[in-house]
């Protein structure tokens, strides 16, 4: 093994530790900063990152969810009803982005990050 693949995969290594602790302290939001990290460190296009990162959240969250739910800390009448919309939401969601072009993705997350940081600081 070279020292280049060495360091490409202790990069991948910081990046999914960083992704998977951001996801259990803030319930998902770890998939934004894969998003981010996907596209600026790793140089992937914007669908790719967007792809990937639900594929890397999806037993993240399981996995969350099994310490939040052990903990006490859900509604099970708020997750019932969420989640029914969140699948119909996804798929429409999924379907978008295979048709969508990488700079209106691009756009559209940058406007959704700054809508969320001012929502956040007030």
């Amino acid at each position: 093994m070279n020292i280049k693949n060495i360091n490409a995969n202790l990069l991948l290594i910081i990046l999914g530790l960083s992704i998977g602790l951001l996801n259990g302290i803030f319930g998902s939001g770890g998939g934004i900063i894969a998003v981010l990290l996907m596209t600026h460190v790793l140089s992937f296009e914007n669908k790719m990152a967007h792809a990937t990162s639900i594929s890397i959240i999806l037993p993240l969250c399981i996995i969350s969810s099994f310490v939040f739910i052990k903990n006490g800390l859900y509604d099970t009448r708020l997750i019932i009803r969420v989640a029914l919309g969140s699948v119909v939401g996804g798929m429409v969601g999924a379907k978008l982005l295979c048709n969508i072009s990488n700079t209106l993705i691009r756009r559209i997350f940058g406007i959704v990050m700054v809508i969320s940081a001012v929502r956040m600081l007030f």
